[in-house]
């Protein structure tokens, strides 16, 4: 649903999935989207992260899967995104995850768009790759920082939701989702402001110790730091 989540899920994904060309696009690429689409296009097999930039008036030819992982803030977006596959008289498939508290959006969308859906047994045996990603953050700072960017724009994207009756913000598990986003703690926001979170337990490192990869981007900070100090 923004920048940010596709910056830091298609930078988890480049350490994840090997042997996988991973390729990321959203809406603050102006320069680089029409090259990363063509290279895209050109590639036998691979992922591409995106945002609803991508969600109509292009053809990628064969794609088998369209993985939503956050629902679209529009029904008609929806559709759009499942078109994407199953292009010119192929077979595709596409996936939206959705919470139990979100399920009503299925009826929603079957009155809505005339679009009927099944439910998708969880796959079994599933690798839990949370604890590597948090390694991944408190290996480099860059992938710390995107990681609570992501949460943020996640959390605000969601109150905007269109279908606000279907998707509160109120309802959310805050601690859950953290965790999903492999956070090492929670960040300073508005939405969170007052809120206890006993199921989500920060880590014991001082985060500011956390240096960037980049030795040119710590350089930086670390004179930032000086100046503040």
């Amino acid at each position: 649903s923004t920048c940010a989540c596709v910056e830091y899920y298609g930078k988890a994904l480049e350490s994840l999935i090997k042997q996988v060309k991973i390729m990321s696009i959203h809406g603050k690429m102006k320069h680089k989207r029409n090259k990363i689409f063509t290279e895209f296009r050109k590639l036998p097999g691979g992922i591409l992260v995106c945002t609803d930039v991508m969600a109509r008036g292009i053809d990628i030819p064969e794609v088998n899967w369209v993985l939503q992982y956050d629902p679209p803030s529009s029904a008609s977006a929806f559709v759009h995104r499942c078109g994407r596959t199953a292009r010119i008289g192929n077979v595709g498939s596409a996936l939206v995850f959705l919470l139990p508290m979100e399920e009503s959006y299925v009826n929603f969308l079957s009155i809505n768009q005339k679009c009927p859906m099944q439910e998708m047994k969880p796959q079994a045996n599933v690798l839990d790759l949370l604890p590597k990603l948090k390694s991944m953050a408190l290996a480099d700072r860059a992938v710390f920082e995107k990681g609570m960017k992501a949460f943020v724009s996640y959390v605000q994207a969601y109150a905007k939701h269109e279908c606000n009756l279907i998707f509160r913000i109120k309802d959310l598990d805050f601690a859950s989702l953290a965790k999903g986003f492999a956070l090492l703690k929670m960040p300073k926001m508005p939405e969170l402001r007052g809120k206890c979170f006993p199921d989500f337990t920060p880590v014991t490192v001082n985060t500011d110790s956390i240096s960037f990869k980049d030795k040119n981007r710590e350089k930086q900070r670390q004179k930032q730091l000086e100046q503040q100090r």
